[in-house]
């Protein structure tokens, strides 16, 4: 059973597009792993409604921001807004704000359609 269903902002995806595959690999299975386990080592909260999906790889932090839209009652999506990889233990505030940024112009987008 899947909790969610995860799409991907154009961020998101050139960030993937530039890893190697076996990362890349990596990645997808955990987000998969996520989808039907809700395990909080896979997708944890940070702040202001923002998640991360956490992978660690080849000794790299690899994070995928996230935000939910529940908006459909058909399915629940996690959208993923960018990623990076995290060198320091605390997430950047500046990558926080840059999810948040994301989360609200797909919003906006989300109403004019």
């Amino acid at each position: 059973m899947k909790y969610f269903e995860t799409r991907f902002l154009e961020e998101a995806d050139e960030f993937i597009s530039e890893l190697e595959s076996k990362t890349i690999k990596k990645i997808f299975y955990n987000i998969d792993l996520a989808e039907q386990t809700n395990d909080p080592k896979l997708l944890k909260k940070l702040q202001n409604d923002i998640w991360e999906f956490r992978t660690k790889f080849a000794g790299l932090q690899i994070r995928l921001l996230a935000f939910w839209d529940k908006t459909d009652n058909k399915e629940t999506l996690v959208i993923a807004t960018h990623g990076f990889i995290k060198k320091i233990d605390k997430v950047p505030a500046n990558e926080i704000a840059r999810a948040l940024r994301l989360k609200d112009k797909y919003f906006i987008n989300k109403q004019k359609k």
